[in-house]
């Protein structure tokens, strides 16, 4: 069992609206679609739909590592749903905070917000007395500009980090015209990683990765009609070989538990 510390100096603050700099860990290109409103309009669920998903993944790793934290904190939580979700599922002792920069998903927020899950408009690496036993990272530093600036500044928050990151590189996609330009477009993701480059970017920034796993976002998820069709050449070629399959077929995410 982790021997998880708690910070009594963790501030949760509902809603602060705290003027937000243009830093290193935030600062996005020229235009932050996060901020002005242009992100909520492409994608106005904020991924809701997929945090069932996510919460089962997240779920898995605790559990496999007999993690129970005190207090958890999700950076980039979107609209708060993967924190309210996860609250409904652990001990009533535990207390959350959602970070965001987007005023937009802050307000979204709202609804989901209690005594002990809480959520703030900053950016957590300029949060001095911030600590968390546990911190998710949910498909998140792919839209970073500066993501190596953006880990770093994260890496002492909290002890464990649970990171999920989205494999958008294979070769189905790097051969179709548009399949990595829709990733940019409609989702914002300025990096595309690999298993291999996921990895490496943590271990070169600094962190211990302790466990990984991929996670079927492109099977548990799939609504689209070439989704579908891909389904069982995914599922198949993952039974074989899952490395090879990732890397060729794509549909899969990787789940880590860092240090």
């Amino acid at each position: 069992m982790h021997n998880l510390r708690v910070s009594p100096s963790s501030d949760l603050v509902i809603g602060s609206r705290t003027p937000m700099a243009s830093t290193t860990s935030t600062k996005m290109l020229t235009r932050n679609i996060y901020t002005d409103g242009t992100y909520l309009d492409k994608n106005p669920l904020w991924h809701t739909d997929e945090s069932p998903f996510k919460v089962k993944q997240i779920l898995r790793m605790m559990k496999k590592h007999d993690l129970k934290p005190a207090t958890i904190c999700e950076v980039g939580c979107g609209a708060g749903e993967v924190l309210g979700l996860l609250q409904q599922k652990m001990d009533n002792a535990c207390r959350f905070c959602g970070y965001d920069i987007s005023p937009q998903a802050i307000e979204m927020c709202r609804s989901r917000s209690n005594e002990k899950l809480q959520f703030k408009l900053a950016d957590i690496g300029r949060e001095e007395n911030a600590f968390f036993d546990l911190i998710f990272v949910l498909d998140v530093f792919e839209h970073v500009q500066d993501y190596f600036g953006f880990l770093n500044a994260i890496r002492a928050k909290s002890d464990l980090k649970i990171f999920h990151i989205p494999l958008d590189l294979s070769v189905q996609a790097v051969l179709r015209k548009g399949g990595l330009l829709k990733r940019r477009e409609l989702w914002g993701h300025l990096h595309y990683f690999t298993k291999e480059t996921a990895l490496e970017t943590l271990k070169d920034v600094g962190y211990q990765v302790l466990d990984y796993s991929y996670t079927p976002r492109g099977i548990e998820l799939a609504k689209e009609t070439v989704h579908k069709l891909a389904l069982l050449p995914r599922m198949l070629g993952f039974w074989i070989d899952p490395d090879l399959a990732v890397r060729t077929l794509g549909g899969y995410g990787l789940l880590v538990l860092a240090r």
